[in-house]
């Protein structure tokens, strides 16, 4: 595990799968710029990235393969998971690895409305008529019920813009209804260099309401 050094960190080792996303993309030019992080890039294209091969290599791989996550996920000290889809199936996947690799550390990606959180005043969108949202509660649920160390994020609606963000927990009322990828970003750069922060915790990520 890396150790902390001015705010950096040393040597720690991170998997971005879906590193070729929105927000992998971005929080890995965040890890890169404002950490010290050595990064493993995981994507179906990882290969047409371009990389600083000081701090990154790539691996193509499928996150519906066992034989490529264990491989990804081997010697990593944080998982960090962006993906869309059948997020429940790539999650049991993700634990399943972590568990054969002794990797605790994961950060993964949900959005909001799982839990019917999110009040009629900001948005509509809750589990009743945003079908794939089931997807994303059952994500939660196995990740909740395994014996890693998690962080669960609940962004709202992916907007550009600059990080400002607020954070609610599980069982609070959502807040609002945009987040920017940028803030997403940062807010997975926070928990990776900060050990204690997040841990076992259910966050919601939004853009503060003027």
């Amino acid at each position: 595990m890396g150790k902390s050094t001015g705010g950096k960190f040393l040597m720690k080792k991170v998997l971005i799968i879906g590193a070729t996303g929105n927000v992998g993309s971005a929080t890995r030019k965040q890890l890169l710029q404002e950490t010290n992080t050595q990064l493993t890039l995981f994507s179906r294209h990882a290969d047409q990235l371009t990389i600083d091969p000081h701090r990154e290599r790539v691996l193509n791989g499928d996150a519906n393969q066992m034989a490529d996550l264990t491989a990804a996920i081997e010697g990593q000290d944080v998982v960090f998971a962006a993906l869309s889809g059948r997020v429940d199936q790539f999650a049991q996947n993700i634990i399943q690895a972590m568990d054969q690799q002794d990797v605790h550390r994961l950060i993964f990606i949900c959005s909001m409305g799982i839990y019917n959180e999110v009040p009629e005043s900001i948005s509509t969108y809750n589990l009743k008529n945003e079908p794939i949202l089931k997807f994303y509660r059952a994500a939660a649920d196995a990740i909740e019920d395994s014996d890693l160390d998690y962080t669960i994020i609940r962004p709202g609606w992916f907007t550009d813009g600059p990080v400002n963000y607020e954070i609610t927990h599980k069982g609070q009322p959502f807040a609002g209804h945009d987040a920017s990828i940028s803030s997403i970003a940062d807010l997975v750069k926070q928990l990776i260099v900060k050990d204690d922060f997040g841990n076992r915790d259910n966050l919601g990520i939004n853009t503060p309401n003027k």
